[in-house]
Formats: structure tokens, C-alpha cells, sequence
């Protein structure tokens, strides 16, 4: 009978501990990306939250995007509250270059958020008309070193883009040669060097991918550090080997100020098992030619200060 009273009594504490278990709040975060809805953040944004229930029990992810930029972040910033199941990104076009060239458009500064992880890092590279037939920095040089005035493809007037192409002439000396023009999309922008538009162009790499499959372009160097290691650009150089300004792009995962540190803590562990997903970091590399690049707090303030500096040396060349 005691055998009996005591397998009752360790099934009823089971079953109330399974109950306990159960009865834990499942939190549903939307991570609003304030960029184009079909954009390379908003697809990798839309990936990672479909994987959200395959490695949390506790944290729902939701992929919201609304194109707006600046004014976007602003309304988030002013609706969100420390601890609000929300989260958004941001990077180097918001906190570098928007805070300089017109801060009035920004009612938030870095201070605002709590970072919670970079979700990818993009290098850019530069394709060129593929009648110059560029392919290297110093083949580069040698056609500028003829004085030949250019044009530049970028998205928009003042993106990243925009700048890493001032910074990568404007170093090289032939920022007078130059000019920057703007289109109204990425897409746009990286086919218009194609199209005999301009005669170079700074893109995404998969957004210039199949141009360059089909011999439409040559790609004459990429915006980092090294020569391109994998993927369909291997090889491509790198201006940082010549000592060239460059910068990625990233795509921070934030919080309002003040949310629960662990909270935070939950959400970065979340993202970092995603992220290191074999499935999703393939899918990263094959198919949108981006890099998983976890950082730390400093690294995020190192990176939108590198920026700053490029952006205050070279926004002559760029607002003109």
C-alpha cells in the first residue's frame, strides 16, 4: 500500500510540475525591419524567425517590415517602452551617416536600444562596365591615372554605397573625377553599369550576381579588409590591402533601453543558435553571399565610429 501511496504521490508531483511547465509565458517578439519589404534584411529577418520555434520553447520571433527608414525607427522609438516584446534594426546608415548629414531626421540616438546581436555582415563590392575591362585596384588606377571622368551607381544619394565609393577615390586621389548617382533601389543601382548607365557601381554582391554570371560586368575589388575568400567572387581583392578605407554593412538586432538583461540574454543566445545553424548559415553564404558575424557591444561602437570617420572625411565628395 505504501508502494502504491508513493507512485500516486510522485505521478501527482509530475503531473503538477509538467503543468507548471506548461504554464510558462510564451513571448512573441515582432522584430520590425525599417527597410524594403523585399530587401536583404527583410528576407534574412523573415529567415531567422522561422527558425525561432525550432530552437526556443519560450521566444516567438516575427518578421515585420515597413519601409521607412529613419521615420520608422523614429515611431518605434517613441511607441516602445523598456521591456516591450518588440525589437528593430538599425547599423551604419542610421548611426553614422544620417546622424551627420541631417540629424534632424533622428529623434533617437544609439543610447535609445539595448543590442541584442548583428545579424549578418555584408561586403560590398564594385562592378564596372564590362567594355573598360577592370578587374583589379590597379587596373583601376591606371584608368583613372588617364583622367577619365566617371559615374557611380549607388543606392541612393547618400548610403553606404555612396560612400564607399567617395572614400575608395577620394584615398586614391581622384576624388575630382568622380560623380555619385543616386538610384531609387539597390536592384537598380547595381544593374544601371549593365545598362551603359554609369560606368561603375557599388552593390550587394548578390545583387550584381547574375549580371556578372552572364559577362555584363567585371567586379573590380570588395569593400573589406581581405580579398573575397569564398563564393562566386573569390578572389576579388580587397581595398583594405592597400590601405583604403572600407566598412561592412550590418544589421543590428535591438531593444528599447532598459529591457530586462535577461531578457536580452534570452534573445541573443536565440539568435546565435540560428545563426549557427548549418542550414541558415549556407543559406547566408550560397544564396545571399552574406556572412554570419556575431559581435560584441564594443565591436557595434567601433564599427558605427570607422563609419563616422569615413563619412566626416569624405561627405564633400558625396553631398555635393
Amino acid at each position: 500500500m505504501k508502494k502504491k501511496m508513493l507512485a500516486l504521490g510522485l505521478a501527482a508531483l509530475t503531473a503538477v510540475m509538467s503543468l507548471a511547465g506548461c504554464s510558462e509565458k510564451t513571448e512573441t517578439w515582432t522584430v520590425t525591419c525599417p527597410w524594403a519589404p523585399s530587401g536583404v534584411a527583410a528576407m534574412v529577418s523573415q529567415k531567422a524567425a522561422s527558425l525561432s520555434n525550432t530552437y526556443s520553447d519560450k521566444i516567438v520571433l516575427v518578421a515585420d517590415a515597413v519601409k521607412g527608414d529613419a521615420a520608422t525607427v523614429n515611431s518605434w522609438v517613441a511607441e516602445t517602452k523598456a521591456n516591450d516584446s518588440e525589437l528593430v534594426f538599425a547599423g551604419e546608415g542610421l548611426f553614422s551617416i544620417t546622424s551627420i548629414l541631417d540629424p534632424a531626421k533622428m529623434q533617437f540616438s544609439y543610447d535609445d536600444f539595448e543590442f541584442v546581436e548583428n545579424l549578418y555582415s555584408s561586403v560590398f563590392v564594385m562592378s564596372a562596365d564590362a567594355k573598360l575591362g577592370i578587374t583589379s585596384i590597379d587596373e583601376l588606377k591606371s584608368y583613372m591615372d588617364q583622367g577619365n571622368q566617371i559615374s557611380i551607381a549607388t543606392n541612393g544619394a547618400t548610403g553606404s554605397e555612396a560612400f564607399l565609393a567617395a572614400a575608395l577615390f577620394g584615398s586614391m586621389g581622384y576624388g575630382n573625377q568622380i560623380k555619385i548617382v543616386a538610384y531609387s533601389s539597390a536592384a537598380e543601382a547595381a544593374q544601371a553599369v549593365a545598362k551603359g548607365e554609369t560606368n561603375f557601381a557599388v552593390s550587394h554582391q548578390s545583387q550584381i550576381l547574375e549580371t556578372y554570371q552572364q559577362n555584363g560586368v567585371s567586379i573590380v575589388c570588395a569593400f573589406d579588409g581581405e580579398d573575397i575568400a569564398d563564393g562566386p567572387f573569390a578572389g576579388v581583392e580587397g581595398v583594405g590591402k592597400y590601405g583604403y578605407p572600407y566598412f561592412r554593412n550590418r544589421c543590428l538586432i535591438l531593444a528599447r533601453k532598459g529591457t530586462d538583461a535577461k531578457k536580452i540574454a534570452a534573445l541573443r543566445e536565440l539568435y546565435d543558435k540560428i545563426l549557427a545553424d548549418q542550414s541558415v548559415s549556407e543559406w547566408l553564404a550560397d544564396t545571399m553571399l552574406l556572412q554570419v558575424d556575431t559581435m560584441t557591444n564594443d565591436q557595434v561602437l567601433e564599427h558605427i565610429e570607422n563609419v563616422k570617420s569615413i563619412v566626416n572625411e569624405y561627405k564633400d565628395l558625396v553631398v555635393q
